[in-house]
């Protein structure tokens, strides 16, 4: 099980948002490659990056800075979300040094563009499925659609995508915990490897995840809990890779 640092990029600030609203905050620092350097230190295998503004805007706005971070830890595989919505802006990031894009809402309202970004640059597409009470949320959670989350998983099998990272909404930044339960079901009914977001309070999260496993998830994304010291980043990744090598 690896476990993600998240730096959430709002405004060229590392942010954290309540339940996705851009209006509910948290500023963690002004310098996100300061951020990311943190995370390195205490032993991060992989950062997940998300362009909030991008998320809303349907196309990169803190590009500058993610390009920063990608410079400064050449070897280190990046993700990247939010406002990713053509083949230009894929292109772009790998080209900065990006390992994956993650495609959200485009996922959603154009599923062949899945098909046709994992032909253009196969193994590095992600999709990012953000759903509340099962149901997929588009631009930036602003919007719930009718597709079921299983459902819409189900069509990206076959294309090639390296993984689903699956948010759970209600739970994001909510300090509440994990919906490990809706995680698990979601992966043992695909066959696409999936990466759980959304909720990760303390060391027993890591716990129930890491139990979870073997429905096929892979790795958790860690936000609002290792910024806040309620859970300690190196410590759970510790714990992670001992319980996965019993």
């Amino acid at each position: 099980m690896l476990l993600i640092p998240a730096i959430d990029l709002k405004d060229g600030r590392c942010v954290r948002l309540r339940q996705g609203r851009m209006d509910d905050e948290t500023i963690f620092a002004d310098d996100p490659v300061e951020v990311a350097a943190r995370w390195v230190e205490a032993g991060a295998r992989r950062l997940h990056l998300v362009d909030l503004n991008g998320a809303f805007a349907g196309q990169p706005v803190n590009g500058e800075v993610i390009n920063a971070i990608a410079r400064a830890y050449p070897e280190l595989p990046i993700q990247i979300g939010g406002g990713i919505r053509d083949e230009r802006t894929i292109q772009a990031y790998l080209d900065a040094g990006v390992r994956y894009a993650i495609i959200g809402t485009q996922a959603v309202k154009d599923p062949a563009f899945v098909s046709r970004a994992c032909r253009a640059f196969p193994g590095h597409i992600i999709v990012g499925l953000d759903a509340r009470d099962g149901m997929v949320a588009i631009d930036g959670w602003a919007t719930l659609t009718e597709h079921r989350v299983e459902d819409l998983a189900r069509r990206f099998e076959g294309d090639g995508v390296s993984a689903i990272v699956y948010t759970d909404i209600g739970r994001d930044g909510m300090m509440t915990g994990p919906n490990v339960e809706a995680t698990a079901a979601l992966a043992g009914a695909i066959d696409i490897p999936v990466v759980a977001s959304g909720g990760i309070t303390d060391i027993g999260d890591i716990r129930a995840l890491c139990a979870a496993a073997s429905s096929g998830i892979t790795a958790a994304i860690t936000g609002r809990a290792i910024y806040e010291g309620t859970l300690d980043f190196a410590a759970g990744q510790r714990l992670a890779d001992e319980l996965s090598a019993r």
